[in-house]
Parts: structure tokens; C-alpha cells; sequence
């Protein structure tokens, strides 16, 4: 047997056995697999979420990018518990939230999940106090007394929002106003918190306020969370950034924090990864497809440790044997 045919077949075993691996992670928190969701009005069906798989581990702090339409919304409000999903599987905490009945995704929604909307007077009750709007789910479920009150304190003290303990959502202002929405989402202590487009109604330096919070939140508390916005910038912020388009995670950045041996200075270094589904089926960068040229198909050609990707652009070159060496014309994208 060949090097070159020995290679291949350890490719193959690989493959199989990615396959054959099961589809949730055991230290995921939240797990999506093959998510989709299908709106339909006045006889027009429409796809939002096209077979979407997401898995976000717990103590994680994460957001999630994409264009109008993308789908990232209707995903948060499946997480969240104000949406059903149409198929697929979709796991948060150990709640299976495609089987669940009214009743229990009424204690998920207080219990499990905390939500943050994007409109400042959508998360707090204006005729309560900030105090009294962070003391109200505990409330609802049964729980006051001193306990519910230390929680209170702890929480607008942590947010940097204690002086507005006693203010109306009308006396403070639209940074003040989210990071109390922040504190009532925190309330019942749930395992996730979920914020869609949390800065939307906020200038550039509040938002990164808002993110700070974000922040302190998931390093005080080890809170998961989960953010959706469309500003990339502000993204950057964190850890992880997922991608979404056409109701897929198409691409995902990882950052970590490397520090220079000889000077002790830190930076942050990011990479970019392509989302490979069960199905084997990836979505390449908008950007790197455009510079290509890339359109309709491409060209593949399978090497010992990467598979090569180019323009379907030179017919000639392919009949002859495929495209050419790296570096000459028709240099591929490689995955």
C-alpha cells in the first residue's frame, strides 16, 4: 500500500468516526442541532433557520453577528422560550425545548433563562423603582424576604447602578436603564443570559459600558451568556464570535490573549474558522468567496492534510488535471 493510499484511508477512518460521534457535547450548556424553523404566512413559506448547529459551554461569553434576516433573532427567541422550533433539537440546561409543554416553558422562562431586550423600556416596569423591578421575579416566585433583598443589593452594586436603587426607568438613562435590565434578568439566578441587541438604542461609548457589564456579569457570577448585535466592533469584545447567514453558523472567530516573552506586553490574537455541519457542508467567507471570484461551483482537490479550493474559472487546466500549483493563477482558498 502507497503512502499516498495510507493517508487516504486514515482521511476516511476520521471521517467516520466524526460521524459517528454524538451530536451534543457533554459540556454544553446550550446545543442546536440541524435547527430549523419555518415561518409561513398567507400561503408563503419562509425558512429562517436552515439546519443551524450552535454549541455554547457553560461560563461562556459569546455573540452572535449577522445580517437582517440572518435568523440570529429567531434563534434567541428559541433559546429564550418564546419561540418553538419547526424540527431539529435544541437543548438548554438539560430542557429539551421542543417537547416542552406551556407550563414548563413558563417556569424555563423564570427559572433557566434571563433575557435583555433591545428597547430600554421594554425590560423594566417605569412605575417601579430600579430596586423594585430587580426584586420583582424573585417575587413572582415565592421568594421575598431579606434573602431577595441582599440579592438586590448585590446585583445593582456589581452593575455599577446602586445610586439608582431608588430612581423610576424615566430618571435614569438609557446605559443606566440596561445595566438594571441586566440586574433583572440576573435576579432568579439563571444558568443563561440571553441579550438581543442589547446597545441598539445606545451611542458607541455606552454600549461598550454595556459590554463591560456583560462582562463583570459572566466573570462574577460565571453566568453564561449570550449576545446577538450586528456591530462587529462591539463584538470583538468578546471571547467567541459565531457568525449566522442564511440561518446557518457559517463562520466562527476565536480570540485568546498571547503575551511577547521579551517585553511582557499582551495582545489579542484572532482566528477565523469556516462551520463544518454533520453533513459536511461549510459556508466560506462572503469576502474570501468575492475575491476569489467564486460563484456557482468550485474546484476540489483532496491533499494529505488539506483540501484545496479554486475558481471553477480555467475548464482547460481542469480537463488536464486540475488546477495548478499554489502560487500560480487560480491560487485556492485552503481548508
Amino acid at each position: 500500500m502507497t503512502e499516498s493510499s495510507t493517508t487516504l484511508d486514515e482521511l476516511e477512518r476520521r471521517a467516520a468516526a466524526r460521524r459517528d460521534r454524538p451530536a451534543y457535547g457533554h459540556d454544553a450548556l446550550i446545543t442546536c442541532d440541524r435547527l430549523v424553523r419555518v415561518f409561513s404566512a398567507d400561503g408563503v413559506e419562509v425558512q429562517a433557520l436552515q439546519g443551524l448547529d450552535l454549541l455554547v459551554r457553560e461560563g461562556e461569553l459569546m455573540a452572535l453577528v449577522g445580517a437582517s434576516g440572518s435568523g440570529k433573532s429567531t434563534l434567541m427567541n428559541i433559546l429564550a422560550g418564546l419561540d418553538t422550533p419547526t424540527a431539529g433539537a435544541a437543548r438548554v440546561a438539560g430542557r429539551d425545548l421542543l417537547t416542552m409543554k406551556a407550563r414548563e416553558r413558563l417556569r424555563y422562562r423564570r427559572e433557566v433563562v434571563g433575557f435583555v431586550w433591545q428597547q430600554t423600556a421594554r425590560n423594566l416596569l417605569p412605575y417601579l423603582t430600579a430596586a423594585q423591578n430587580v426584586a420583582l421575579p424573585p417575587r413572582l416566585r415565592g421568594r421575598a424576604g431579606r434573602r431577595n433583598a441582599g440579592r438586590v443589593e448585590e446585583l445593582l452594586g456589581v452593575l455599577g447602578v446602586a445610586d439608582c436603587r431608588d430612581r423610576r426607568p424615566h430618571e435614569m438613562s438609557g446605559g443606566q436603564q440596561q445595566r438594571v435590565a441586566i440586574a433583572v434578568a440576573l435576579a432568579n439566578r439563571p444558568a443563561v443570559l440571553l441579550a438581543d441587541e442589547p446597545t441598539g438604542e445606545l451611542d458607541s461609548r455606552t454600549a461598550e459600558e454595556i459590554f463591560a457589564a456583560f462582562r463583570t456579569v459572566n466573570e462574577e457570577f460565571g453566568t453564561t451568556v449570550v449576545i446577538v448585535t450586528h456591530d462587529r466592533a462591539v463584538a470583538g469584545e468578546v471571547r467567541r464570535t459565531v457568525a449566522i447567514r442564511d440561518g446557518r453558523t457559517s463562520t466562527e472567530i476565536l480570540r485568546h490573549t498571547r503575551v511577547d516573552e521579551a517585553t511582557g506586553e499582551e495582545s489579542t490574537v484572532a482566528r477565523e474558522y469556516a462551520m463544518l455541519d454533520r453533513a459536511g457542508r461549510l459556508q466560506l467567507p462572503a469576502d474570501h468567496v468575492d475575491r476569489l471570484g467564486m460563484r456557482d461551483r468550485v474546484v476540489l482537490r483532496l491533499e494529505p492534510d488539506h483540501i484545496g479550493v479554486w475558481p471553477d474559472d480555467d475548464p482547460a487546466a481542469r480537463e488536464a488535471g486540475g488546477p495548478g500549483e499554489p502560487g500560480e493563477a487560480g491560487d485556492p482558498g485552503r481548508l
